[in-house]
């Protein structure tokens, strides 16, 4: 008799950009979401996100059990960070230092730690092509704590960047936006950028976890290898979405599981 080895189920982590209220404004349903991911991308203050925002968040994905990390912007209130910016290296990587550090006293106040960074909006579109803003946000990171892993998108410069500055990297696939035939994002200004049927989504995403292969908006295959899925707090339904592929990855025999943990 042939015994064949058990193979070992697929296992993906879901993360959200979360904390994104500011003062008397709310935006999102951030305990619904922190009910849904495993993993929870914390406004610092400079796109969004206030100081009372930042503890509160942290200290529900805490109970929740929910892994933080920071996510870094350029500093943009008004355009929410999605606007592109030519900041200067030295004040660049000051900026990044200074989020990561509010976010670090935050977390240890909840008593957890900051395990991941991601870039928000501008700054994540830049540094993934940039190599420039790249080295400045990895330096940055690296001189804070060479431990934090960087989530980007696969085959990035962002991603190339701070693995030479010895930094971990994790790769990430977004749940609730179209891709291009090469893989990149289709940008937010154009039709179809943003996906909000929760069905749809749900089903691409199985697809991209089981068989590493996402439906670009020409209606090729492209090869999407990703630790982490992304769904956008902010875009309209976020936290039916989210469950929606919870449920999808869940009833599939999916694991999920922050992409970073310890053994």
């Amino acid at each position: 008799m042939t015994v064949h080895p058990a193979t070992t189920p697929p296992r993906i982590d879901l993360n959200s950009d979360l904390g994104e209220s500011f003062g008397r404004s709310s935006l999102g349903d951030d305990a619904r979401m922190l009910a849904v991911v495993s993993s929870a991308n914390v406004a610092c203050g400079f796109h969004a996100g206030d100081p009372a925002t930042m503890r509160s968040t942290v200290r529900e994905a805490v109970v929740r059990g929910v892994m933080v990390g920071a996510h870094v912007a350029y500093r943009d209130l008004a355009g929410f960070g999605r606007r592109a910016m030519d900041v200067p290296s030295d004040e660049l990587r000051a900026d990044v230092v200074y989020q990561l550090g509010a976010l670090q006293a935050v977390a240890a106040a909840e008593g957890t730690r900051v395990r991941y960074v991601k870039p928000h909006g501008a700054l994540y579109n830049t540094a993934a092509t940039d190599e420039r803003v790249a080295v400045d946000v990895a330096a940055a990171v690296a001189a804070v704590d060479p431990g934090l892993v960087m989530l980007g998108l696969p085959g990035s410069v962002a991603l190339a960047a701070a693995a030479a500055a010895g930094l971990p990297t994790a790769a990430e696939a977004f749940a609730d936006r179209a891709y291009t035939a090469a893989g990149t994002l289709v940008p937010r200004g154009e039709p179809g950028a943003v996906l909000d049927d929760a069905e749809e989504v749900a089903a691409r995403m199985l697809r991209m976890v089981t068989t590493g292969l996402v439906t670009a908006v020409d209606g090729t295959d492209v090869a999407v290898r990703a630790d982490s899925v992304c769904v956008h707090g902010d875009t309209p339904g976020a936290a039916a979405i989210a469950e929606r592929v919870r449920d999808a990855l869940v009833g599939a025999g999916v694991r999920l599981r922050p992409f970073v943990h310890d053994a």
